[in-house]
């Protein structure tokens, strides 16, 4: 069968140990035999898990029933004699390659892979096993066949490229490495179902299930596919990378993921239905987007021709914004503005994750190593989730980016959202790049306006505090009973006070230096109002005020801000920038 999700269904089925629907966890270390002659028997390879003179478990570092029976399920997915299941991806990696190569052996790598992967390859083989590795453009099969040497036992390379959705050919790439005697090691973490790489030559597939395989961001896990030889090879009691470096599988671990694979199909179909979306909008908007889905990626023809049909392009889309202050603005705006998503690494996971590539995933990479990968340093990586109606995504994605690229990332202003905690103090929750407090779904258009009239829209009710908070070392927080107007408090700083005209007559500003104490009044031509002694004023610290740093802290000009009240306990600040 083609269809991965067929031949899934049509598996033989592991029932529970009293019939339960799910398989049985078996989380025993060690394992008890009938006979005192079957221990040897076990350690000689004459029996094991699949051995037909009866099956046999000894340790669970070697063999668990819970982790096999989650191995036998990713060979039918992968279309694999056999799969043995290990703690992480890393582990996965490291144990095909170790499993084929010996010092003095030879490796091809793609030169745009995942950077733990690149570091493995080009600083832990050479240096603590000596295996060398040679860095190609997976792309040019010229380039390819030439990094071949004598002493070349594996081709490694990833489906869709780690961070640029480059397309790996891989029949092209079996070929070459057939030809020369060698092993076709193909990472498929991005291309779960959509792509099974052994019907197109791979020797041997890696997971990290970390990613879309769990779904939930909960696991660390990784798989290794390949023949029943090769499992044999992984498991040898001499020589066998898994059995003596021993990344094993927690069983609860393998029925998490157990539980999980009969509903992949679904999400797969869903989170490369929700990137093609992305992809198309940001494509229609002029953005520089990287999606193999689009027929204008230049590998486009190479993946369609690889597909099993009905999963999609997969989940993960690529933006170069240009410059990380753009990359950084459009993420800071898509999570903490519109809850789009989040800034984190790793895929895979429900909610869409952005990661700026360079500076995270990618940063094993030398600057050569990234511009040779062509990895800007602008570059975001999304892996489009599930959450929220594909409109709402649509629309948040379309504000932001269209925001970020109108103030060419440098925006007016900066929204920060601050909420009181039940001990009084204003905690502050998050901020992200803002047009003013006047900005609406139209803002980027506003934004035509520019800087200086955005700037005045927040004289009209403004709030006082101090401008150089940062390196006064001093937060700056909202709130305080008693107070009449929205406020600022600021401790541990003296204010010289600059207020803007046509401010708020009720707008109130409160300083502390030393044991000095002020309240502030401030009239609508900014005019100072009359001062009280530091006994009329409750203590700032009682109401969630923070000391700076600096014992003598310098006087700090002050700029006009502007508060929109949410709620009695929340409140959004404009700082203008």
């Amino acid at each position: 069968m083609s269809d991965p999700v067929e031949r899934l269904a049509s598996a033989n089925r592991e029932y529970g140990e009293y019939g339960g629907v799910n398989p049985s966890i078996e989380i025993s270390t060690t394992f008890t035999v009938l006979d005192a002659k079957t221990l040897p028997d076990i350690f000689s390879g004459k029996r094991g898990p699949e051995k037909k003179e009866g099956a046999c478990y000894l340790y669970g570092r070697s063999w668990s029933p819970t982790v096999h029976t989650l191995g036998r399920q990713l060979a039918v997915l992968e279309d694999t004699e056999a799969a043995y299941a290990v703690a992480s991806g890393m582990a996965a990696i490291s144990s095909a390659v170790l499993a084929i190569c010996n010092s003095g052996d030879h490796v091809v790598c793609s030169n745009c892979v995942y950077g733990g992967t690149f570091a493995f390859m080009k600083t832990y083989l050479p240096l603590k096993t000596g295996i060398s590795v040679s860095f190609v453009d997976i792309t040019d099969l010229a380039a390819v066949e030439a990094a071949f040497t004598s002493t070349t036992k594996v081709l490694f390379t990833e489906v869709l490229s780690n961070p640029t959705l480059v397309v790996s050919d891989l029949p092209a790439l079996a070929s070459i490495a057939h030809a020369h005697g060698s092993h076709l090691v193909v990472d498929n973490t991005f291309t779960p179902l959509a792509v099974t790489p052994a019907r197109w030559g791979a020797d041997v597939v890696v997971h990290s299930m970390t990613k879309f395989i769990s779904g939930a961001s909960d696991v660390i896990a990784g798989a290794v596919c390949g023949s029943n030889q090769f499992l044999q090879q992984l498991m040898d009691l001499q020589t066998g990378p898994i059995m003596l470096q021993g990344p094993t599988m927690d069983p609860r671990i393998a029925s998490e993921l157990l539980l999980r694979l009969p509903h992949l199909p679904l999400r797969i179909q869903e989170h490369s239905r929700r990137a093609q979306a992305m992809a198309e909008l940001l494509e229609e908007l002029g953005a520089k987007v990287v999606y193999p889905g689009l027929p204008s990626h230049q590998h486009h023809a190479t993946l369609k021709r690889l597909l099993n049909p009905g999963y999609g392009y997969g989940g993960l889309v690529g933006l170069d914004m240009g410059t990380p202050t753009k990359a950084e603005a459009l993420m800071e705006r898509l999570q903490n503005k519109h809850g789009f998503g989040l800034m984190a690494v790793s895929l895979g996971y429900a909610d869409t994750l952005m990661s700026l590539s360079a500076a995270s995933t990618s940063s094993e990479l030398s600057d050569m190593d990234k511009a040779s990968a062509n990895i800007s340093d602008g570059y975001v990586r999304m892996s489009v989730g599930v959450t929220g109606t594909l409109e709402q995504r649509l629309s948040q994605l379309h504000e932001a980016f269209t925001f970020v690229v109108a103030c060419n990332g440098c925006p007016p202003f900066r929204a920060t959202k601050l909420q009181r905690q039940p001990n009084g103090r204003m905690m502050e929750l998050f901020s992200w790049p803002s047009g003013g407090p006047q900005e609406d779904n139209n803002a980027a258009n506003k934004m035509q306006a520019g800087r200086a009239d955005l700037a005045a829209q927040s004289h009209a009710a403004a709030v006082l505090a101090a401008a150089a908070n940062a390196d006064a070392g001093c937060r700056m927080v909202v709130g305080g009973e008693g107070w009449q107007g929205p406020h600022l408090h600021g401790q541990g700083i003296n204010i010289s006070c600059n207020v803007a005209e046509d401010a708020a007559d009720m707008v109130m500003g409160s300083a502390t230096y030393e044991n000095s104490f002020s309240n502030i009044s401030y009239t609508n031509d900014g005019g100072e109002g009359g001062k009280v002694d530091g006994s009329g004023v409750t203590t700032l610290a009682s109401r969630g005020s923070c000391k700076s740093r600096l014992e003598s802290p310098p006087n700090h000009e002050v700029q006009a801000l502007k508060i929109r009240r949410l709620d009695d306990d929340t409140h959004i600040v404009y700082i203008p920038v």
